[in-house]
């Protein structure tokens, strides 16, 4: 889970495998995998790193693979 903050200042957690999109419109928009939108006060670029350290923290990230890094082979 993430912990973000709604305009009113009210602080929420979501659970960053569902989110599908964050969009900034200027206000962040994030876009849950079944529809449902919130609009919060942290940038785009703040919920990206917040998403990929829950990633790190669940390990989710611990596959180079899924981390995007590509072995050389020889």
């Amino acid at each position: 889970m993430i912990q973000l903050t709604k305009l009113n200042g009210k602080t929420f957690s979501v659970n960053a495998l569902y989110i599908e999109t964050v969009e900034s419109f200027p206000d962040t928009t994030i876009t849950l995998t079944n529809g449902r939108k919130f609009i919060v006060k942290e940038s785009e670029e703040e919920v990206r790193r917040k998403v990929t350290d829950y990633y790190r923290t669940i390990q989710v990230l611990s596959n180079p693979h899924l981390r995007g890094d590509e072995e050389n082979e020889e």
